[in-house]
């Protein structure tokens, strides 16, 4: 048995220093936590740390949250959670929901297009989750086609009464929960782009509605829909959203790859938080060198020693989780960007296929210091 194999905390513990990375994980302090803010109040929570780790299909697993946490993550998010999995009880669905024991808390976006499952999903997640669950999200932004063409993700921004009829069954599931654990509601939220179609901008009005069936923030991508990830995101429409939505939060999202342009959109946008997603590839340090940048400080530089450590306990938490040793491939394709010789390093890493067999090709890279 090796290292990895270890309880993931005793993981944390034992790697998370030598990995620039700190612990005890903060709570976000989700509603049914004993310290948390009123169920609107995501401002004051964003107020002390507004930077997030976004869902991300394919990413965001136990270890990449944890990894993120560590990193000083406000809160992380589990990957994109269908309705209709949960309706028909897939053990496979509830994996992506259930956080891991290292984790305070985890805020679970929830995607699909049938009001009903929504409502039975957000009072089931509430349920099972209880304190664990910091916030519900309404995925009205992803644009991938066999998503969209049921119905689901953006699709929904061209169809605001359905996306009203989903939040408002939502916070009947989140109140249904409630009342039966006796703990206040928890905030939905929902994440949605530009519009859907590029030149027909909808974000700022479809927010504005958003608002109005009771969300209790909005994020923002922006792009449209149909530009995928390609080109650059508007971060003037979060800008935008902001000057009409008054009540509720606004969180910008989209081409936030670095803690620079993470502190910058806040100030560019008027956003109280930020969501970031890729600028977290093999960059757990991104949230809390955002938060030095905007308190007026100069983040550390993360040396290879320290990005090859977090690579290594990455690798570790990979193991600990259960999760498929294959992403591990990834991880280290983005860990070791921009060293000498990556190509040959992130080839190599593609052989692996054990725990045991990244940790020596980590070990082997190191060497070479």
């Amino acid at each position: 048995m090796t290292e990895a194999r270890q309880d993931a905390q005793d993981i944390l513990e034992a790697y998370a220093s030598a990995a620039g990375l700190e612990l005890p994980i903060a709570p976000f302090a989700g509603a049914g936590a004993d310290d948390a803010a009123p169920e609107g109040d995501l401002r004051a929570r964003w107020a002390a740390n507004p930077f997030m780790m976004a869902p991300m299909a394919g990413v965001s697993d136990a270890a990449y949250r944890m990894m993120a946490r560590a990193g000083g993550a406000a809160v992380a998010y589990s990957e994109m959670v269908s309705v209709a999995g949960i309706h028909f009880g897939g053990d496979k669905t509830w994996e992506l929901v259930l956080p891991h024991d290292p984790e305070p808390d985890i805020a679970v976006q929830l995607f699909g297009s049938r009001p009903e499952q929504f409502r039975e999903a957000a009072e089931q997640v509430y349920l099972r989750l209880g304190k664990s669950l910091a916030l519900l999200d309404i995925n009205m932004a992803c644009p991938v086609p066999k998503v969209a063409k049921k119905g689901e993700g953006a699709a929904l921004i061209d169809d605001p009464a359905r996306a009203y009829k989903i939040v408002e069954a939502c916070r009947e599931g989140i109140d249904a929960a409630s009342q039966r654990l006796g703990m206040p509601p928890v905030p939905v939220t929902c994440k949605i782009r530009r519009g859907v179609k590029t030149g027909h901008e909808l974000a700022p009005v479809f927010a504005e509605a958003m608002e109005q069936a009771g969300v209790a923030a909005v994020a923002v991508h922006g792009r449209y829909a149909d530009q995928f990830y390609r080109g650059e995101a508007d971060w003037g429409v979060v800008r935008r959203t902001t000057q009409i939505v008054k009540s509720i939060p606004v969180i910008a999202s989209g081409d936030i790859t670095t803690p620079e342009a993470a502190a910058r959109v806040m100030g560019e946008t008027g956003a109280s938080a930020v969501m970031i997603a890729r600028g977290t590839y093999g960059n757990p340090w991104i949230f809390r060198d955002a938060r030095l940048i905007l308190a007026g400080q100069v983040p550390p530089v993360h040396s290879l020693g320290q990005r090859l450590a977090a690579l290594a306990l990455h690798v570790r938490l990979l193991e600990a989780t259960g999760a498929h040793m294959a992403r591990a491939r990834s991880l280290a394709s983005w860990y070791l960007k921009g060293i000498p010789d990556a190509a040959a390093w992130r080839n190599r890493a593609m052989q692996c296929v054990t725990a045991d067999d990244f940790l020596a090709l980590i070990d082997e890279v190191g060497g070479l210091e």
